[in-house]
């Protein structure tokens, strides 16, 4: 394969907010330490949701304050849309974020496993094909994206739950990118910003291939060392709406652009990036080399 190594890390302390750039981690079964360590949930709808439905909160950051008393999770610190800063142990937390998205939220941090009830989409979906159509910002004439690939148990945790219970992944601790997948929308894209903010990776690799197309997706199936970690990839990644979101706030904006879907529908079925799981832990850092066996 082409000389590949791990060009950026990235932990979100909350779902569906901007994350931090980390210089290096230990990768665990669980994937990056923390990582998604906080949600939030709709009073309404007795769920936890992200920016899916919830698009305000892509324009939030949040980052981790190691050195507060945590449990289970560190306490993060949350920048809103207009530059204020409220951490998640502020009892005004709750409202300041129903604020930004405009309903009744509260914030969570992960719960055990056993929490059913915490984890279960209690909204009941009496037309499958409008929901599934609403979370992937299809148009009427664009296909469902083929969900056949997720293992039959990570579907069936998926379609009871808001997340696999214990986490508040989507489906899987690991995303990977490859800049010739960032290559490969921006040649599809010329007036687009393509960003790795658009696509919410945890590690994003340098890679020196030829041309431009997604190459991790010649990875699935197969394992890929990670510095001195080894992960599993499973499969593509489906994409959803919140590809096209804007995102406002530190470093350059980015607007909302439905152009991004369209071109992921038409060239490669609604995927990109790699799903992974962790085969055996270790120490992952900036400028590790990626090794695809």
């Amino acid at each position: 394969m082409p000389l590949a190594t791990v060009k950026e890390i990235w932990r979100y302390p909350v779902k569906s907010m901007r994350g931090e750039r980390l210089d290096e981690t230990v990768l665990g079964k669980g994937g990056i330490p923390f990582d998604r360590g906080w949600a939030v949930r709709d009073e309404a709808e007795k769920t936890i949701r992200g920016a899916k439905h919830l698009a305000g909160l892509m324009n939030c950051s949040a980052r981790y304050l190691m050195d507060r008393p945590s449990h289970p999770v560190p306490t993060a610190e949350i920048t809103l849309p207009d530059g204020r800063r409220v951490k998640s142990d502020d009892a005004k937390v709750h409202a300041a974020l129903s604020d930004v998205v405009g309903r009744a939220v509260t914030l969570w941090p992960l719960q055990p496993r056993e929490k059913d009830e915490h984890y279960r989409t209690n909204v009941p979906i009496t037309d499958i094909e409008a929901h599934l159509r609403g979370i992937f910002g299809l148009e009427p004439q664009e296909p469902i994206p083929d969900l056949s690939a997720f293992p039959s148990d990570v579907l069936q945790e998926i379609t009871v739950y808001a997340s696999p219970r214990g986490t508040y992944f989507d489906a899987f601790p690991v995303n990977v990118l490859t800049e010739a997948s960032m290559r490969y929308m921006a040649s599809l894209l010329p007036e687009s910003v393509i960003d790795v903010r658009r696509f919410r990776p945890n590690f994003l690799i340098a890679d020196d291939a030829a041309g431009a197309k997604p190459v991790e997706f010649d990875w699935v199936g197969r394992e890929v060392g990670l510095g001195g970690a080894r992960i599993a990839a499973i499969m593509r990644c489906p994409r959803c709406i919140m590809t096209t979101r804007a995102q406002e706030g530190a470093g350059v904006a980015l607007p909302r652009d439905s152009a991004i879907m369209r071109a992921l529908v038409r060239e490669t079925a609604q995927n990109l990036s790699i799903y992974a799981t962790v085969v055996s832990e270790g120490r992952v850092a900036v400028g590790d080399k990626v090794n695809v066996g």
